[in-house]
């Protein structure tokens, strides 16, 4: 069957952000989306009213019923919503539940891009430190990545992080500018190896992170290297960004859903 990618996540209502994302930029990098879910929030394509987090075991069990019965040799995580759910993932790692170097892209959300908490930041910062060295690439926003490093510069931050075990760091830095292109850099081992440079489009969107970190985690599933798999997906969201749906076109405002059915050219 195709590559099997394992993803944590959280169920969005509205279809913009969470495992639904997953499943629909997972599919169109040619890979398999399996699911544990680690969540069910109440959000629409606008904003985030509150989320009921899934027991630490639950998920485990989710996870061991795709595990078992499936080959799955690429794991994404997005919402994880409490420390316990971040500690029992670490567990499958240092357990090796998880075989031993199976690509992980962790995309260690703390908020929302439509506004709202997903959980108390400062320990939820503490766990992921744990998980960290197990990631293949971390796929912050600026708030994460200086969140979880402790430092306001960009570059230093991913070089912090790689050095705390990181393997590699995608450094966006869309949220810090409000004009210009937008410049990401992959950061791995601590050396910066690929920089892009990426058109910046009208409006805000809802759940382009998690389409971003899900469709790298399906190339990887199906054998790019960690660069081509950066690369191809910044020409992907670039698309589907372009082609985005606007469920309140008479709000200015409004955020914008990724139309994920396009394929990369």
């Amino acid at each position: 069957m195709r590559p099997v990618v394992l993803c944590f996540s959280g169920l969005d209502p509205s279809g913009g952000a969470g495992l639904q994302a997953d499943i629909e930029a997972i599919g169109q990098a040619g890979a398999h989306a399996a699911i544990a879910c680690t969540a069910v929030t109440i959000q629409s394509s606008q904003q985030v009213f509150g989320f009921d987090p899934c027991h630490a075991e639950l998920v485990r069990n989710q996870a061991m019923a795709v595990l078992e019965d499936l080959p799955v040799n690429t794991i994404k995580s997005g919402m994880l919503g409490t420390t316990d759910n971040i500690k029992m993932l670490t567990r499958l790692f240092a357990n090796k539940v998880i075989k031993k170097n199976t690509p992980f892209v962790l995309d260690p959300v703390l908020v929302a891009n439509s506004g709202g908490s997903l959980g108390d930041e400062a320990t939820l910062v503490a766990a992921f430190k744990t998980l960290l060295p197990y990631a293949t690439l971390v796929t912050p926003n600026t708030h994460e990545l200086r969140a979880l490093s402790g430092e306001q510069d960009l570059h230093v931050a991913a070089q912090k992080l790689c050095a705390q075990g990181t393997h590699a760091v995608l450094v966006k830095t869309s949220h810090d500018f409000d004009s210009g292109d937008i410049e990401q850099y992959l950061y791995v081992k601590g050396d910066m190896v690929h920089k892009s440079v990426l058109p910046r489009l009208d409006g805000e969107f809802h759940g382009s992170g998690c389409s971003l970190a899900s469709y790298i985690a399906g190339r990887l599933a199906i054998g790019d290297t960690l660069v081509d798999a950066v690369i191809t997906a910044d020409a992907w969201i670039t698309q589907t960004l372009r082609a985005a749906d606007n469920p309140h076109p008479d709000q200015p405002d409004a955020q914008l859903i990724p139309n994920r059915f396009i394929k990369a050219k």
